[in-house]
């Protein structure tokens, strides 16, 4: 039978009293590429940072083309040919190419010095390889992101990596940098390199893996061989229910009068004259390609972009928004699509986030009151399951999954009448995804007018009563009932005929 690359054995941490890994067991063959899953939490970045030499195991063994290595540190680890590339790359961009291949690790000539001429050559090798575009001597800061990803792999490829780990590698990527992306990875895989993907996408995993591992609880679940890769089983491993329970929600139950009525809101040569309605109650999909507008028009009706026309009513009142704040004190709630640019204080607590809507709520002459926001803290950890350990835990040392509640429990503390949430579930696993579900199905119940922005079409149509369809800046369409189907929608985002079938033959 034929020997792993990497041979990982009785895995086990512990950070204080809790168990980040217990008895965890991985292997990965040379020339695969291995897919490691679980939600956010579940141990593995871990178990990675174990085998990087970040972190040190309570237990367990770790073997290398069938030798057992003891790793202490990144440099160790680097040495076995073990490499592995964060999802936060670690780019030095006031260093050229070449420095940033040998960083930490730059070769000497016979007079001690540092052998520049040598990082050259060898990174120049490589980049040819690799199908670079840039050359030794560029400034890291002149690199895109993709660029820079590119360079990390040049750093793995230079120490002669056995076993290279990428976490998340195409979060940041367009989609012909992903395409490129895999086409390397595919490479490197025939050049007998044992590959570990770690991604949250599933057609990523169906698309590149060989085999799936899957990790739940800081335990391992089990393994699926290529011809077993399934998405009802991965979930099922992954969260212990089942893809099908994730879109449980009678539409359309809870339908009330109209709560938000939109009039020709435009932004000049942004967003095109746009009118809808939403419903108390109602959960309203807006659907459409990248660049169709979506994000810019939820954007226009918070306030946070100027418009060029248009008018809102809430509940039959007209509106004057000019501003978030206008919109916040109107009742209406925003989760931006990047949680961490324009949505988090990363640098707050739990605390401080949730409470930062209702500031002027809970403050008497100037003087906050944080008993009260740290019992109304709590209240929110526990209704939105947040995993925290503290209130005072800190936005950034919290999962995708757990950021994006905590946006969610920010925006239920104003009790809002409309909420639109742009993107909800990106970068977030299967289990947050579920609970997000959950929350959006419950404020819809209690008849807030839901505006639900997602690129994932499936997801959109799951949850929606409605869904809107956007093509270059403006609504082409709207699709409810037996009309929501992935063709119908597809056909409206792309400018292809559609006929709703209670017009065909009218």
């Amino acid at each position: 039978m034929k020997k792993p690359m990497l041979d990982m054995k009785d895995i086990s941490k512990r950070f204080g009293n809790f168990y980040a890994l217990k008895g965890v067991q991985l292997q990965a063959y040379a020339g695969e590429v291995l897919a490691l899953m679980g939600e956010n939490g579940a141990g593995k970045s871990t178990l990675m940072k174990i085998l990087a030499g970040v972190y040190s195991s309570d237990t367990g063994s770790v073997q290398i083309d069938g030798k057992e290595v003891h790793i202490k540190n990144p440099v160790q680890a680097r040495k076995e040919g073990i490499n592995l590339i964060y999802q936060e790359l670690s780019i030095a961009i006031h260093l050229n190419v070449a420095e940033n291949v040998f960083m930490g690790a730059q070769p000497q000539n016979a007079l001690g010095f540092v052998d520049f001429a040598h990082m050259h050559t060898e990174t120049a090798k490589v980049l040819e390889k690799l199908g670079a575009r840039f050359n030794s001597h560029t400034m890291a800061s002149e690199l895109s992101i993709a660029e820079q990803q590119l360079v990390e792999i040049a750093r793995a490829l230079v120490h002669k990596s056995k076993v290279l780990i990428m976490d998340e590698p195409t979060a940041t990527l367009s989609d012909r940098e992903t395409e490129r992306l895999f086409a390397l990875i595919r490479q490197l895989r025939d050049e007998g390199i044992a590959i570990i993907y770690i991604s949250h996408r599933m057609p990523e995993v169906y698309e590149l893996a060989d085999r799936v591992s899957v990790i739940r609880d800081g335990t391992y679940v089990g393994t699926l061989q290529k011809h077993e890769i399934d998405p009802d089983r991965i979930v099922h491993m992954m969260v212990g229910r089942e893809l099908t329970d994730f879109y449980q929600r009678s539409k359309l139950s809870h339908i009330g009068e109209v709560m938000l009525k939109v009039d020709n809101l435009s932004s000049k040569g942004v967003v095109h004259p746009c009118s809808f309605e939403v419903h108390a109650g109602e959960i309203l999909g807006i659907a459409g390609l990248v660049g169709a507008g979506r994000t810019e028009l939820a954007r226009l009706l918070f306030g946070a972009d100027p418009r060029s026309s248009g008018e809102v009513w809430l509940q039959g009142e007209k509106l004057n928004i000019r501003s978030p704040q206008d919109a916040v004190r109107a009742g209406i709630g925003y989760l931006p699509e990047d949680r961490k640019s324009q949505g988090l204080f990363l640098q707050m607590s739990a605390l401080e986030n949730i409470g930062m809507n209702v500031l002027e709520k809970h403050s008497k002459w100037g003087l906050l009151n944080y008993r009260v926001l740290e019992k109304l803290t709590k209240d929110a950890i526990q209704s939105m399951a947040l995993k925290v350990s503290s209130p005072r835990d800190l936005a950034i040392d919290l999962s995708g999954g757990n950021q994006q509640k905590l946006l969610l429990a920010r925006w239920m503390e104003i009790q809002p009448r409309v909420l639109i949430l742009d993107e909800p579930t990106r970068g977030v696993d299967v289990g947050a995804k579920s609970e997000i579900y959950r929350m959006m199905g419950e404020l819809a119940a209690k008849g807030v007018a839901v505006i639900c922005i997602s690129s994932e079409l499936l997801e959109v149509m799951g949850l929606a009563d409605r869904i809107l369809v956007m093509r270059e800046g403006e609504i082409v369409g709207e699709v409810s009932g037996k009309e929501i189907e992935q063709d119908n929608i597809m056909r409206m985002a792309t400018g292809a005929e559609y006929i709703p079938s209670a017009l065909v033959g009218a």
